[in-house]
């Protein structure tokens, strides 16, 4: 059986996590991911979801994995994993990642480097990697920081706990809850990746980093070039655009 399954729908892909009932990230488990990454990111969609089969979205890394690494080993797997995470956030497409259950670990982290994560109720998120001595090490704590702030990731990190889906909306780390009874109905809808039917992210995203991190002013022409793409792919009116941007 294949620990991650691929599917097309038209312009969207969605990227399913196979393994229950823990869907643990094993270095099977993250091989596979990376294939499967890899596969999408030379034929893009316009849109990726990420979800998992299960009772739970994943109960994080194997810590069995561990065991009797050397040095040069521990190296190579943590490269891994970063590789995988370093991937998907710089996909030019929107990702959303679809959480139910527990998402933990490497899970949470890859959720972080998504665009949107929409989460049903009763989910739960931990970066728990302290109770068993380790650190989160795949960018989590610094995407944390970029969503809730420093003194929110501090928290997540350095008490290991678990965190419910409506506390991570407020602290802007979800981007939307939904009943547990409608969040794989909303899913399976496409409503989730919508946007991604009109226009790609590499100009939105490129004015997000810019805007946060360089010149604000650059974001101007990505914004312009972000405007005249909408123009064309959704045909909305010059003029309208323009009067509701108030340029």
């Amino acid at each position: 059986m294949s620990l991650v399954r691929t599917e097309r729908d038209g312009p969207m892909a969605v990227i399913t996590l196979n393994s229950p009932p823990l869907n643990l990230f094993d270095r099977a488990m993250t091989e596979e991911l990376m294939a499967a990454f890899e596969a999408i990111q030379n034929d893009p969609p316009r849109g990726l979801l990420v979800r998992a089969e299960g009772e739970v979205v994943s109960g994080g890394v194997n810590v069995n994995e561990f065991k009797g690494l050397t040095a040069a080993e521990g190296t190579r797997l943590w490269e891994q994993l970063l590789g995988l995470i370093d991937r998907v956030e710089g996909f030019p497409f929107p990702v959303v990642f679809a959480a139910h259950g527990l998402t933990l670990t490497a899970a949470f982290e890859l959720s972080l480097a998504c665009d949107l994560i929409i989460a049903s109720e009763s989910a739960h998120f931990g970066l728990v990697e302290i109770v068993v001595g380790l650190t989160p090490s795949m960018g989590g704590p610094q995407r944390l920081a970029e969503r809730a702030g420093s003194g929110r990731a501090r928290q997540l990190v350095m008490t290991g706990g678990l965190f419910d889906a409506a506390t991570l909306e407020r602290w802007n780390v979800v981007n939307e809850v939904k009943p547990d009874e409608e969040i794989d109905a909303y899913v399976a809808t496409g409503e989730p990746l919508r946007v991604a039917g009109a226009f790609t992210i590499d100009s939105l995203g490129s004015a997000f980093i810019t805007g946060v991190d360089g010149d604000p002013h650059a974001v101007v022409g990505i914004s312009v070039a972000l405007l005249r793409q909408l123009v064309v792919e959704l045909g909305i009116p010059w003029h309208t655009l323009w009067n509701r941007a108030n340029l």
